[in-house]
């Protein structure tokens, strides 16, 4: 899959999803140069910026709101599930970050969400998704090899 840009639309309360998207911005910049970034945070995100894209990349942490626990953090539930609800974006690429914390039974479930739409908005997925689980501090290696993957697909 060869595209020019790539969307990234996160949502980080604490840090954690949004120090993953640096590092895994930051990568890209110097790996992929000529890649235009746009970089939108979920809470500022509308459906249009979804539909825009050339590629997307989503991240998000789990959150336990809105009920059981297992959820993306809000701004991402409210755009995916309220503002882009019955999207379609056919063959559109996506990949996917999630964050999760093992001390919750559903560790990192927020992933589920977001298979579910890919599946129903009809993306088509670029890699399997980066599941950052605990602190993403010390874990900048494995994300930059995720990156590289990502980097690779975007070629």
């Amino acid at each position: 899959m060869t595209a020019s840009s790539l969307t990234i639309i996160y949502s980080s309360f604490s840090g954690h999803t949004e120090f993953v998207i640096d590092t895994i911005e930051a990568f890209l910049k110097k790996t992929l140069p000529a890649l235009v970034i746009r970089r939108i945070r979920g809470e500022q995100a509308q459906r249009e910026d979804l539909e825009k894209a050339e590629a997307l990349l989503l991240g998000s942490a789990t959150w336990n709101t809105g009920g059981a626990e297992g959820q993306l953090n809000p701004y991402m539930l409210e755009l995916l599930a309220d503002k882009a609800k019955d999207i379609k974006l056919p063959g559109k690429p996506m990949a996917f970050v999630s964050l999760g914390d093992d001390r919750y039974y559903y560790t990192a479930r927020c992933t589920e969400a977001f298979l579910r739409f890919l599946r129903e908005s009809g993306g088509k997925q670029m890699l399997p998704p980066l599941i950052v689980v605990n602190e993403p501090y010390g874990q900048e290696e494995r994300i930059t090899r995720w990156a590289e993957k990502l980097a690779a697909g975007m070629k």
